[in-house]
């Protein structure tokens, strides 16, 4: 007879299931009733399944050399659900060894001062999807996951041109199905009726008209609205400015590098451009966002003398299927047959999110035949010598502990290929495995979802653009400021 005991393994991982179960409503609770989201290590636990939170406490280990105690985060997680608090980051891992309860109130007494004087943003921000192609659709999911924050982003609306007699159905269907991104995670049911989507609770209004100003926002009872330009024909003030002359249009985002007086801002690094009286911003590009981090913080650590970005960057619809007429160079050559070099602006683009990068920087880009997925590769003069070893520490801590965590990611894995990085929500990942140094020369490689990463990025600036940031305690200390004497405090 067999013994009945189950291995050591075996109960440690129920235990652990059973503790992670117990967090999902906590978590829950403080999303919705107090627009508190849980983190670990700048990784959000908000509708994440059970496994999910075990595995993010088990990433703990990368920055601590020890796995995030589930045991310690339930107490933590049962200690905020009693405190009155204001909408915020609340990092547990950082929040782990504060002490005990007074001590976790002591530090956490500024959201209580907020939420005792009502100091909170009246309630969530009206979104419209201006177009809802490859980008529009992934906003459209990462906005209806996070439909429950009564003060967040809400997705209210799409517009686009009428495709057809089923045009609503077949929009449905394209955000439920995704041959990239897999399946819608919940349920949607189509209301042609009244030519709506119903998505996990959201419902989505289906505007058509083909003239952004024509559209009155209004009558669906949307007002001061972001609305989220991807269809990328307006790229200028004067084209973007269509979108304000409908009535419950407030502001205008761009996801496409804005010409021209449009700030191009990218998350991370110049947000704090934006003000009160911007009506019109651009979310920059996918390549920007994925390296204007990255260089960012070479730069500000070891100073850029010169430098070349090439980018192995996936198709897009833009490109031909089969040999074609296209007005741009090379684009009308089969986007699935052929490896076709292209001219990127990214590395102009980088320098109006850094200026100080400005003329230092040239680039070009070689489209392949994938549907996601690029690689950057940054080909830099440094001011100074620097080895391997010590370049991939400091992007290794500025991508756990830094005010970047939320760009800037990291892999050592020998095994890693693109699909690994399908849907992958920081910007760009440094593959540190992949790095060259030789004296002042440093070639870095950066892995990037050019679809879910630039999506999560985009989403950042509307919350920044609508007045929706929140502080993160506690508080992010960047590697940078440790070297520099700064101090390095930073609220997100």
């Amino acid at each position: 007879m067999s013994d009945p005991t189950p291995p050591t393994d075996d109960l440690g991982w129920s235990l652990k299931l059973g503790l992670a179960e117990a967090m999902v409503p906590l978590i829950g609770r403080l999303h919705r009733d107090h627009g508190v989201t849980a983190t670990v290590h700048g990784r959000s636990l908000v509708g994440k399944s059970v496994v999910d939170l075990i595995k993010a406490h088990r990433f703990a280990r990368r920055v601590d050399d020890v796995e995030l105690s589930l045991e310690g985060s339930l107490e933590l997680l049962q200690v905020l659900c009693r405190l009155p608090l204001s909408p915020a980051v609340i990092d547990l891992a950082r929040l782990t060894g504060a002490g005990d309860e007074t001590a976790v109130r002591d530090l956490l007494a500024p959201l209580a001062a907020a939420a005792a004087r009502g100091d909170r943003p009246a309630g969530h921000r009206d979104v419209v999807l201006y177009g809802f192609g490859r980008i529009g659709r992934l906003l459209a999911r990462i906005l209806v996951e996070q439909g429950q924050d009564p003060w967040g982003l809400r997705l209210r609306a799409v517009v686009v041109r009428r495709g057809g007699a089923n045009d609503l159905v077949k929009r449905a269907s394209l955000l439920r199905r995704d041959s990239v991104h897999g399946a819608f995670a919940g349920t949607i049911t189509v209301d042609e009726q009244n030519e709506r989507i119903h998505a996990n609770g959201t419902t989505i209004q289906v505007i058509y008209s083909d003239d952004p100003a024509t559209v009155d926002y209004t009558a669906h009872g949307i007002r001061d609205a972001l609305v989220i330009d991807n269809t990328g024909r307006w790229r200028d003030a004067d084209g973007l400015a269509q979108h304000l002359r409908s009535p419950g249009a407030g502001r205008v985002l761009l996801t496409a590098p804005g010409k021209g007086s449009v700030k191009n801002v990218v998350h991370g690094l110049n947000q704090d451009s934006l003000t009160d009286s911007d009506r019109i911003a651009s979310a920059a590009s996918c390549t920007t966002n994925a390296i204007a981090p990255v260089l960012k913080v070479v730069n500000d650590r070891y100073g850029i003398v010169r430098g070349h970005v090439e980018t192995v960057h996936s198709f897009t619809n833009d490109q031909n299927l089969i040999d074609n007429f296209h007005k741009g160079d090379r684009r009308g050559r089969s986007a699935v047959l052929n490896m076709v070099l292209t001219e990127t602006g990214a590395a102009k683009a980088v320098a109006k999110a850094l200026p100080e990068l400005e003329g230092k920087l040239t680039g070009n880009s070689i489209r392949v035949p994938t549907p996601d997925v690029s690689l950057a590769v940054l080909h830099l003069t440094l001011r100074e010598a620097v080895g391997k070893a010590d370049l991939n520490d400091f992007l290794r801590q500025v991508s756990l502990d830094s005010p970047w965590q939320d760009q800037i990611d990291y892999t050592d894995s020998p095994e890693v290929v693109s699909t690994d990085f399908i849907g992958t929500r920081k910007t760009g990942v440094v593959d540190a495995l992949a790095t060259i140094t030789a004296g002042d020369t440093v070639v870095l490689y950066v892995w990037y979802d050019n679809e879910r990463g630039y999506c999560e990025q985009v989403l950042r600036v509307a919350r920044t653009f609508q007045g929706l940031d929140r502080p993160v305690f506690p508080g992010v200390q960047t590697p940078l400021a440790a070297q520099t004497g700064g101090a390095g405090s930073y609220s997100m």
